[in-house]
C-alpha cells in the first residue's frame, strides 16, 4: 500500500460506470441487503448461511454471502463463496458476475494484481460478445483499484487500456466519445498528482473541464465528478483548504469523496471533523471500488483515534 498524505486517494466513483443489468435478486438476498444497509452484516451473513444450508450451489447468495464478508473484513473468508459463486454459475454471464464480485474482494484486499487477473475473465466474457463498452468499463475498473494499491504504472496503463477498448464501439456516440476522453483526462490527472506533477495535473483538469464544457449531453451525467477532480488535485498539490471546498461540491453518498474530506481535515489539524466522516465512509455497504477501500481505511481510522 502507498502512503500519501496519510493513505492512498484514488479515483472511485460508483456512478462514473453503468452496471450490467441484474437479474431478479432471491427474497433471502433482498432481505440481507436490508439487514446490510442497517449495519446488521453479522445478522446478513447469519441469513445467506442458513439459506445455502438449503441450496448451497446458489450463485447469488454465496456472492451476496461474500460481499457481506469483505465489508466485516473477512477476505479471505469471502473469496471461498465467490469461488463457490464461480464454479456453479449457470451461464457465461453469471460466471463473469461472480469473476467482477471475486476482483472486488481482491480491491478490498488492495491487491492489484488480484483485482486485475479476474478483470481479465470477466474482459474475456465481454470480448467474447463483441462488448466494447464492458471491455473499457473492466479495464478502468482494474485501473481504480489499482490506483489504490499505489501501483501507478498499472493504474495508466489499464486506464488508456480501457479508453480504447471503449472507444472501439461500432457506431459510437459523441457524446461516448467525450465520456471516454473526459474518464481518461481524469484519470491522468490523478496520476499526475499523485507522481506529485502540479502542472501536469492542472493541464489534465483543464482538459477534462473543456470537454464538459462542450459536450453539454455528456456533462449532464458527469459534471458531478468535476469537483471530485479539481478536490483531489488540490489535495494532492497542498491545498487541504481548497480540496474541502471543492469536495463539499462532489457526491456526499460516495464513501471515498469523505475519505477525501477527511484526509483534508486531517490535514488542518482538525481530527474531529475526519473522524465524522470516516465514520460516514465507514457505514458503505458497496461491492465496488469506492467502498473496497474507503470502508477498511475509515475503520482502521476509527480503531485508531
Amino acid at each position: 500500500m502507498r502512503l500519501t498524505l496519510g493513505f492512498v486517494i484514488t479515483f472511485a466513483c460508483a456512478g462514473l460506470h453503468a452496471q450490467p443489468p441484474q437479474g431478479p435478486q432471491p427474497e433471502a438476498v433482498k432481505q440481507g441487503q436490508a439487514l446490510a444497509r442497517q449495519g446488521k452484516l453479522e445478522e446478513a451473513l447469519a441469513l445467506y448461511r442458513q439459506e445455502l444450508q438449503k441450496a448451497p450451489d446458489s450463485v447469488p447468495v454465496n456472492n451476496a454471502a461474500g460481499v457481506v464478508l469483505d465489508l466485516l473484513g473477512r477476505t479471505k473468508e469471502a473469496k471461498t463463496y465467490f469461488a463457490k459463486a464461480i464454479e456453479a454459475a449457470p451461464t457465461p454471464q453469471a460466471k463473469a458476475a461472480a469473476q467482477r464480485a471475486m476482483a472486488m474482494s481482491y480491491a478490498f484486499d488492495n491487491d492489484c494484481a488480484g483485482t486485475v487477473r479476474y478483470e481479465q475473465l470477466v474482459m474475456d466474457h465481454w470480448i467474447a460478445e463483441k462488448n466494447f463498452y464492458q471491455q473499457g468499463e473492466m479495464a478502468n475498473e482494474a485501473a481504480r483499484v489499482c490506483i489504490e494499491a499505489g501501483d501507478l504504472d498499472a493504474a495508466e496503463k489499464w486506464y488508456r487500456k480501457g479508453t480504447e477498448l471503449g472507444l472501439q464501439e461500432p457506431g459510437i456516440a459523441a457524446d461516448r466519445t467525450a465520456l471516454w476522453k473526459f474518464r481518461l483526462e481524469h484519470a491522468l490527472a490523478r496520476l499526475a498528482a499523485s507522481r506529485g506533477r502540479k502542472d501536469e495535473a492542472l493541464k489534465h483538469v483543464a482538459a477534462a473541464k473543456a470537454l464538459l464544457d462542450g459536450n453539454p449531453g455528456m456533462a449532464k451525467q458527469q459534471s458531478i465528478f468535476y469537483p471530485y477532480l479539481a478536490g483531489y488535485v488540490a489535495l494532492y498539490t497542498g491545498d487541504a483548504a481548497g480540496a474541502l471546498t471543492e469536495l463539499a461540491k462532489a457526491n456526499q453518498n460516495d464513501p471515498f469523496i469523505h475519505c477525501l474530506i477527511g484526509t483534508a481535515h486531517e490535514k488542518l489539524g482538525q481530527k474531529q471533523q475526519a473522524l465524522e466522516h470516516y465514520r460516514k465512509a465507514a457505514q458503505a455497504t458497496a461491492h465496488n471500488p469506492p467502498a473496497a477501500y474507503a470502508v477498511p481505511l475509515a475503520r482502521k481510522k476509527l480503531a485508531g483515534q
